[in-house]
């Protein structure tokens, strides 16, 4: 591999310089942000240079999501961010866009993390609980003293969850849930898990705490990627819930999706972060790493890498601010959502391959951000709806002709 020199069987790598974060932002996007939304990027961006980035290798090689990240996220008051009332932050839309690019910047674990615990975990029992759960649950959710998880994905469907089979039976003074949840994030170290079940043949949402009997969360590992996140299945056998932890106020696909469109929104934005990371590190590798004499940012076929790199990224932020605004508006659809996800962790991932390009052999050393970008967003792609499940989702929009399935 170019750039590797070994010698008496030792290996060379050249010492990593140290440059401070220049955020991307060639259309000047973030003038647009209110004061309120500047703050909160400043905030988020300072505790992420200083407390994450210093960090995240060693999390990674440990295969831990370190719980004094979980503390300062809900001492900063960002889990929830967009939701309002019961001690949640009640920012918009677009500063819980801004959060969870900052974030992603970081890690995508970490925004992972605070993305599930808002959008998965809080959104359905604030939008969908009994006034009872909401007082009782979001409080320490919004502080961080209490975690939680979403359980929808199960080991055999995962695009279509409305095959799902795990399922409640109403016992008179309880419910017993039994069946299993694949690939959820934060599920071993949750003082909860909202759980999506079918009753009697229709889908329902149920709070399930750590403790309930006949509930297990074993940690899924050997992971290539996220692995500073917290992945696990969900058991429930005979699991007995009390009968006021199910959620009054939806029935049916409604309930889940309605998480997932928000969980959605908030990759559209962290994806960036992610693909400026690894802008930023190519860019500077770029300037400081010579050969033939010059530094390898003097040649075309480099600076056409770095061109287009802006390039994606400045469509990105302009399509993530724009459908951040129509989020506070309120006047989105679900195919916006699955544009911008689709779109910006599509050009993220290659963003992070063209960077690691531009840092020859180098760029696969843990010195370097890319390769851990890089593996995550392989995982973010697939997660809240794959890639081509999004392309079906806007194909059904243009056409009005589900392909899903071979059903009409």
């Amino acid at each position: 591999m170019a750039n590797q020199e070994h010698s008496c069987g030792l290996y060379y790598r050249p010492q990593m310089r140290i440059m401070a974060y220049e955020a991307l932002d060639f259309y000047d996007v973030d003038s647009l942000l209110t004061e309120e939304e500047r703050m909160v990027r400043d905030m988020v961006r300072d505790w992420v240079d200083e407390e994450v980035i210093p960090n995240i290798e060693i999390a990674c090689r440990d295969g831990v999501f370190p719980d004094e990240w979980r503390v300062a996220l809900g001492e900063m008051g960002v889990l929830g961010a967009p939701l309002k009332g019961y001690g949640c932050p009640g920012l918009s839309y677009t500063a819980y866009g801004v959060i969870c690019r900052e974030l992603e910047r970081g890690d995508s674990g970490l925004r992972s993390f605070a993305s599930v615990q808002g959008s998965l975990a809080m959104y359905p029992i604030w939008d969908f609980g009994s006034e009872e759960q909401k007082n009782y649950y979001l409080p320490k959710m919004a502080s961080g003293e209490w975690i939680g998880c979403f359980g929808l994905t199960e080991p055999d469907y995962g695009s279509n969850p409305g095959d799902m089979i795990t399922k409640a039976e109403d016992m008179g003074d309880h419910y017993l849930l039994n069946g299993a949840k694949m690939w959820i994030t934060n599920g071993s170290i949750a003082e909860l898990a909202v759980v999506w079940a079918k009753l009697d043949g229709v889908i329902r949402g149920f709070i399930v705490e750590k403790n309930d009997p006949g509930f297990s969360a074993p940690e899924m590992k050997g992971k290539h990627s996220l692995k500073a996140s917290v992945t696990s299945e969900l058991v429930f056998q005979d699991c007995k819930i009390p009968k006021d932890r199910m959620l009054p106020g939806v029935k049916g696909l409604r309930g889940p999706f309605s998480c997932l469109n928000n969980a959605r929104y908030g990759i559209s934005w962290g994806a960036l972060g992610s693909a400026q990371a690894c802008f930023d590190s190519a860019k500077d590798y770029a300037m400081s790493r010579i050969q033939f004499n010059h530094p390898i940012a003097s040649y075309q076929l480099v600076q056409n890498k770095l061109s287009w790199m802006l390039r994606e990224i400045t469509k990105g932020q302009l399509l993530a601010y724009h459908l951040g605004q129509k989020k506070d508006a309120g006047n989105w659809i679900p195919e916006h959502i699955s544009l911008a996800k689709m779109n910006n962790v599509d050009i993220a991932l290659e963003i992070a391959r063209v960077a690691r390009d531009i840092h020859g052999a180098n760029g696969i050393l843990d010195e370097y951000p890319i390769m851990r970008h890089m593996a995550n967003l392989e995982s973010v792609k697939t997660y809240e709806g794959t890639h081509d499940i999004h392309n079906l989702i806007i194909g059904r929009h243009i056409t009005g002709i589900q392909a899903f399935t071979r059903e009409a």
